[in-house]
Parts: structure tokens; C-alpha cells; sequence
């Protein structure tokens, strides 16, 4: 038998289950769409915008770059 509480706690969870699952999509949607658009960036460009960025992102997109697109900055 389902108490009120425990349909709550099913429902919290869920919840919480949805929004961390959304995050993690608005995450990579938006780095899918930045790698793209270094991509599109002549490499001087692409270079200099990658300097200013922090180094932990800037590593990240240089993999995917190099992954997806086999550009090497």
C-alpha cells in the first residue's frame, strides 16, 4: 500500500531526477553549439578566443575540435 508520503518522496524524486537530467542536456547542447561555432572560426581567431577562455573549457573544446573535426589549434 502507497502512503501519501511515500508517493510524495516518488514524486521529489522524480523531480529531481528530471532536472538534473535537463541540466546536464542545456550543458551539452550549449557546448555542442560553441564547438561548432570554433569551428567555423579561422584558426588566429579561434586561437585567440580560446586563450581568453578558462583553461579547463579551453581543453575541452581543443579535444572536441580535435575529435570531431580533426582541427588542431
Amino acid at each position: 500500500m502507497i502512503t501519501g508520503r511515500d508517493l510524495a518522496i516518488w514524486i521529489a524524486s522524480a523531480l529531481l531526477a528530471a532536472g538534473v537530467g535537463w541540466s546536464r542536456y542545456a550543458k551539452w547542447k550549449t557546448r555542442d553549439r560553441l564547438v561548432r561555432e570554433f569551428a567555423a572560426m579561422d584558426p588566429e581567431h579561434r586561437e585567440k578566443m580560446l586563450s581568453r577562455l578558462n583553461p579547463k573549457l579551453a581543453l575541452e573544446i581543443r579535444e572536441q575540435l580535435m575529435e570531431r573535426y580533426r582541427i588542431m589549434s
